[in-house]
């Protein structure tokens, strides 16, 4: 099963860990593991290039572990409230997306949220 926790301050959405394998299927044949991993790639790539803000993460190849922190989605790190907004709210569309996938894929994913300061 694949754990995924968001992380929350005041409201804004600013990263998440990923840890453990789906076990939807077998290793590099599981399209619930390749979607998590093609969303998460895109988030990054988004945050990075698209919206121009920094973005730190991992991710352990051995593990398929991830964790992402994403700064500039919060007030405190941003003052461009545009990408404050724009970067926060693409990992709460995550947050969301992943929601829909667990009403389906209950048994291979879980999906939390914590209020977590940093």
């Amino acid at each position: 099963m694949t754990t995924i926790t968001f992380y929350k301050a005041d409201g804004f959405y600013y990263g998440f860990e990923e840890q453990g394998h789906t076990g939807y299927g077998e290793s590099g044949e599981d399209i619930l593991c390749s979607a998590l991993s093609a969303m998460t790639m895109l988030i990054i790539n988004a945050i990075e290039v698209t919206y121009d803000c920094s973005v730190d993460y991992e991710i352990d190849e051995k593990t398929t572990d991830i964790r992402l922190i994403a700064k500039s989605a919060l007030p405190k790190y941003e003052k461009d409230e545009k990408k404050q907004f724009a970067v926060s709210g693409l990992i709460q569309a995550y947050f969301y997306q992943l929601m829909d996938l667990v009403e389906e894929y209950y048994d291979y994913l879980d999906v939390k949220e914590i209020e977590r300061k940093i």
